[in-house]
Protein backbone atom coordinates (compact mmCIF):
# COMPACT_ATOMS: atom_id res chain seq x y z
CA UNK A 1 0.00 0.00 0.00
CA UNK A 2 1.29 3.19 -1.16
CA UNK A 3 0.46 6.70 0.87
CA UNK A 4 -1.97 7.44 -2.09
CA UNK A 5 -3.73 4.61 -1.92
CA UNK A 6 -4.51 5.33 1.78
CA UNK A 7 -5.77 8.66 1.40
CA UNK A 8 -8.54 7.44 -1.43
CA UNK A 9 -9.32 4.48 1.40
CA UNK A 10 -9.61 7.32 3.91
CA UNK A 11 -11.44 9.90 1.84
CA UNK A 12 -13.73 6.72 0.16
CA UNK A 13 -14.60 6.25 4.60
CA UNK A 14 -15.12 9.78 4.35
CA UNK A 15 -17.78 9.85 1.34
CA UNK A 16 -19.39 6.62 2.89
CA UNK A 17 -18.16 4.17 0.06
CA UNK A 18 -16.74 1.82 2.02
CA UNK A 19 -18.04 1.27 5.95
CA UNK A 20 -14.92 1.88 8.68
CA UNK A 21 -14.76 -1.88 9.71
CA UNK A 22 -13.55 -2.34 5.64
CA UNK A 23 -10.95 0.02 5.42
CA UNK A 24 -9.56 -1.29 9.22
CA UNK A 25 -9.05 -4.38 7.18
CA UNK A 26 -7.63 -3.18 4.16
CA UNK A 27 -4.97 -1.36 6.59
CA UNK A 28 -4.37 -4.54 8.62
CA UNK A 29 -3.23 -6.64 5.58
CA UNK A 30 -0.56 -8.47 6.38
CA UNK A 31 2.65 -5.90 6.18
CA UNK A 32 5.08 -8.38 5.76
CA UNK A 33 5.61 -11.18 2.75
CA UNK A 34 8.13 -13.93 4.00
CA UNK A 35 9.39 -15.48 1.21
CA UNK A 36 12.26 -17.65 2.94
CA UNK A 37 14.84 -16.19 1.66
CA UNK A 38 13.48 -12.50 1.71
CA UNK A 39 10.87 -10.84 3.84
CA UNK A 40 9.36 -7.66 1.81
CA UNK A 41 8.09 -4.37 3.63
CA UNK A 42 4.36 -4.31 2.28
CA UNK A 43 3.96 -1.15 4.04
CA UNK A 44 7.02 1.11 3.55
CA UNK A 45 4.77 3.77 1.21
CA UNK A 46 2.54 3.79 4.07
CA UNK A 47 5.32 4.53 6.15
CA UNK A 48 7.45 6.75 3.95
CA UNK A 49 6.16 7.91 0.98
CA UNK A 50 8.07 5.17 -1.42
CA UNK A 51 7.50 1.73 -1.70
CA UNK A 52 10.62 -0.65 -1.25
CA UNK A 53 12.76 -0.91 -3.52
CA UNK A 54 14.87 -4.18 -4.74
CA UNK A 55 19.04 -3.84 -4.60
CA UNK A 56 19.97 -6.82 -7.40
CA UNK A 57 23.74 -7.37 -6.16
CA UNK A 58 24.30 -10.51 -4.56
CA UNK A 59 20.15 -11.72 -5.09
CA UNK A 60 19.97 -14.65 -7.57
CA UNK A 61 17.72 -14.24 -11.10
CA UNK A 62 15.35 -16.77 -9.39
CA UNK A 63 14.90 -14.53 -6.18
CA UNK A 64 14.78 -10.76 -8.13
CA UNK A 65 12.20 -12.27 -9.74
CA UNK A 66 10.06 -13.68 -7.28
CA UNK A 67 10.41 -10.86 -5.36
CA UNK A 68 8.99 -8.31 -8.07
CA UNK A 69 6.34 -10.13 -8.96
CA UNK A 70 5.32 -10.40 -5.00
CA UNK A 71 5.74 -6.45 -4.98
CA UNK A 72 3.31 -6.06 -7.97
CA UNK A 73 1.22 -8.81 -6.82
CA UNK A 74 0.60 -6.76 -3.12
CA UNK A 75 -0.36 -3.80 -5.02
CA UNK A 76 2.86 -2.24 -5.53
CA UNK A 77 2.72 0.12 -8.82
CA UNK A 78 6.01 0.28 -9.68
CA UNK A 79 8.83 -1.65 -8.21
CA UNK A 80 12.62 -0.38 -8.77
CA UNK A 81 15.65 -2.66 -9.39
CA UNK A 82 19.18 -1.30 -8.98
CA UNK A 83 22.66 -2.74 -9.64
CA UNK A 84 20.15 -6.02 -11.44
CA UNK A 85 22.65 -7.82 -13.54
CA UNK A 86 21.96 -8.51 -17.38
CA UNK A 87 21.87 -12.36 -16.51
CA UNK A 88 19.06 -11.20 -14.48
CA UNK A 89 17.42 -9.38 -16.81
CA UNK A 90 16.71 -12.08 -19.42
CA UNK A 91 14.47 -13.73 -17.58
CA UNK A 92 11.76 -11.58 -16.47
CA UNK A 93 10.10 -11.51 -20.22
CA UNK A 94 6.84 -12.59 -18.27
CA UNK A 95 6.88 -9.67 -15.39
CA UNK A 96 4.57 -7.04 -16.13
CA UNK A 97 5.83 -3.57 -17.88
CA UNK A 98 9.41 -4.66 -16.93
CA UNK A 99 12.32 -2.49 -18.64
CA UNK A 100 15.95 -2.87 -18.45
CA UNK A 101 18.84 -0.31 -18.71
CA UNK A 102 22.21 -1.94 -19.40
CA UNK A 103 24.23 0.94 -18.82
CA UNK A 104 23.17 2.11 -15.44
CA UNK A 105 21.82 -1.63 -14.67
CA UNK A 106 18.27 -0.46 -13.33
CA UNK A 107 15.44 -2.68 -13.76
CA UNK A 108 11.34 -1.35 -13.68
CA UNK A 109 8.55 -3.29 -13.45
CA UNK A 110 4.98 -1.88 -13.68
CA UNK A 111 4.25 1.32 -14.33
CA UNK A 112 6.66 4.56 -14.35
CA UNK A 113 4.27 7.26 -12.60
CA UNK A 114 3.75 10.61 -14.32
CA UNK A 115 5.55 13.08 -12.66
CA UNK A 116 3.97 14.64 -9.27
CA UNK A 117 6.93 16.81 -7.49
CA UNK A 118 7.16 20.40 -7.46
CA UNK A 119 9.78 20.90 -9.70
CA UNK A 120 12.64 19.69 -12.22
CA UNK A 121 15.55 17.72 -11.19
CA UNK A 122 18.53 17.90 -12.88
CA UNK A 123 21.09 15.59 -12.88
CA UNK A 124 24.19 16.55 -14.21
CA UNK A 125 28.02 15.01 -15.43
CA UNK A 126 31.56 16.10 -15.10
CA UNK A 127 32.15 13.27 -18.27
CA UNK A 128 30.29 10.78 -20.16
CA UNK A 129 32.11 8.10 -18.17
CA UNK A 130 29.87 9.10 -15.21
CA UNK A 131 26.81 8.37 -17.35
CA UNK A 132 26.34 4.96 -15.66
CA UNK A 133 25.76 6.43 -12.33
CA UNK A 134 23.85 9.24 -13.43
CA UNK A 135 21.24 7.03 -15.48
CA UNK A 136 20.43 5.18 -11.91
CA UNK A 137 20.34 8.37 -10.47
CA UNK A 138 17.98 9.48 -13.90
CA UNK A 139 15.38 6.14 -13.70
CA UNK A 140 15.46 6.17 -9.79
CA UNK A 141 14.47 9.61 -9.81
CA UNK A 142 11.40 8.89 -12.58
CA UNK A 143 10.29 5.74 -11.33
CA UNK A 144 9.47 7.95 -7.46
CA UNK A 145 7.33 10.32 -9.91
CA UNK A 146 10.03 13.61 -10.83
CA UNK A 147 10.89 15.30 -14.21
CA UNK A 148 14.34 14.72 -14.99
CA UNK A 149 16.54 17.06 -17.15
CA UNK A 150 20.20 15.42 -17.57
CA UNK A 151 23.09 17.71 -18.20
CA UNK A 152 25.70 15.18 -19.07
CA UNK A 153 29.29 15.82 -19.94
CA UNK A 154 29.99 19.61 -18.81
CA UNK A 155 32.51 19.19 -16.81
CA UNK A 156 35.10 22.02 -15.48
CA UNK A 157 37.65 20.70 -18.05
CA UNK A 158 35.27 22.86 -20.55
CA UNK A 159 33.08 24.99 -18.06
CA UNK A 160 31.71 26.82 -21.44
CA UNK A 161 29.66 23.68 -21.21
CA UNK A 162 28.25 24.09 -18.39
CA UNK A 163 27.55 27.99 -18.22
CA UNK A 164 25.59 27.34 -21.66
CA UNK A 165 23.02 25.68 -19.41
CA UNK A 166 22.49 28.48 -17.12
CA UNK A 167 18.64 28.78 -17.48
CA UNK A 168 18.24 24.97 -16.69
CA UNK A 169 20.62 25.28 -13.40
CA UNK A 170 18.26 28.19 -12.38
CA UNK A 171 15.12 26.91 -12.68
CA UNK A 172 16.08 23.78 -11.15
CA UNK A 173 14.21 22.86 -7.62
CA UNK A 174 17.48 20.19 -7.12
CA UNK A 175 20.33 19.23 -8.87
CA UNK A 176 22.26 16.11 -8.90
CA UNK A 177 26.34 17.26 -9.30
CA UNK A 178 27.75 13.66 -10.67
CA UNK A 179 31.63 13.56 -11.06
CA UNK A 180 34.98 11.63 -10.35
CA UNK A 181 38.30 12.38 -10.36
CA UNK A 182 38.98 15.51 -8.47
CA UNK A 183 35.08 16.09 -8.63
CA UNK A 184 34.73 19.87 -8.89
CA UNK A 185 31.60 19.98 -11.01
CA UNK A 186 29.91 19.71 -7.50
CA UNK A 187 31.31 23.22 -6.27
CA UNK A 188 30.83 24.93 -9.54
CA UNK A 189 27.41 24.26 -9.32
CA UNK A 190 26.81 25.02 -6.11
CA UNK A 191 28.31 28.33 -6.51
CA UNK A 192 26.00 28.85 -8.91
CA UNK A 193 22.50 27.37 -8.33
CA UNK A 194 20.08 28.53 -6.14
CA UNK A 195 18.77 25.07 -5.23
CA UNK A 196 20.08 22.43 -2.97
CA UNK A 197 22.72 20.57 -4.49
CA UNK A 198 23.74 16.36 -3.83
CA UNK A 199 27.07 15.69 -4.69
CA UNK A 200 27.44 12.11 -6.04
CA UNK A 201 31.38 10.85 -6.33
CA UNK A 202 32.01 8.48 -8.50
CA UNK A 203 34.98 6.08 -9.07
CA UNK A 204 35.77 7.31 -12.66
CA UNK A 205 39.35 8.86 -12.54
CA UNK A 206 43.08 7.43 -12.21
CA UNK A 207 45.30 6.13 -9.79
CA UNK A 208 45.40 9.03 -7.39
CA UNK A 209 41.53 9.10 -7.57
CA UNK A 210 41.15 6.33 -5.39
CA UNK A 211 38.24 4.93 -7.29
CA UNK A 212 36.59 7.64 -6.14
CA UNK A 213 38.11 8.39 -2.66
CA UNK A 214 39.36 11.57 -3.94
CA UNK A 215 36.35 12.67 -5.34
CA UNK A 216 34.76 11.85 -2.12
CA UNK A 217 36.74 14.31 0.07
CA UNK A 218 36.47 17.21 -2.70
CA UNK A 219 32.94 17.19 -2.29
CA UNK A 220 33.26 16.80 1.59
CA UNK A 221 35.34 20.02 1.63
CA UNK A 222 33.17 22.06 -0.73
CA UNK A 223 33.04 25.67 0.14
CA UNK A 224 29.86 26.40 -1.65
CA UNK A 225 26.94 26.07 0.69
CA UNK A 226 24.32 24.17 -0.51
CA UNK A 227 26.06 20.82 -1.51
CA UNK A 228 25.34 17.25 0.78
CA UNK A 229 27.25 14.36 -0.33
CA UNK A 230 26.38 10.53 -0.74
CA UNK A 231 28.54 7.74 -0.92
CA UNK A 232 30.94 7.05 -4.03
CA UNK A 233 28.91 5.82 -7.42
CA UNK A 234 25.15 6.02 -5.33
CA UNK A 235 23.43 7.57 -7.95
CA UNK A 236 20.22 5.85 -6.45
CA UNK A 237 20.54 7.17 -2.75
CA UNK A 238 21.12 11.28 -4.40
CA UNK A 239 18.04 10.62 -6.60
CA UNK A 240 16.20 9.19 -3.55
CA UNK A 241 16.68 12.22 -1.35
CA UNK A 242 16.38 14.63 -4.35
CA UNK A 243 12.94 13.47 -4.52
CA UNK A 244 12.48 13.69 -1.22
CA UNK A 245 13.16 17.47 -1.34
CA UNK A 246 10.81 17.77 -4.87
CA UNK A 247 8.31 16.19 -2.85
CA UNK A 248 7.80 18.66 -0.12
Amino acid sequence: MEQTDLIELLNEVKNGNISVDEAVLSIKKKPIEDLGFAKLDLHRGVRQGVTEVVYGAGKTPEQIKEITKALLANGQKTVLITRMSEEASKIMSDVSGFSYDPLSRVGIAGVIPKPTGKGKIIIATGGTSDMPVAEEAALTAMALGNEVVRLYDVGVAGIHRLLSHMEEIMSANVIIAIAGMEGALASVIGGIADCPVIAVPTSVGYGAAFEGLSALLSMLNSCASGVTVVNIDNGFGAAYTASMINHR
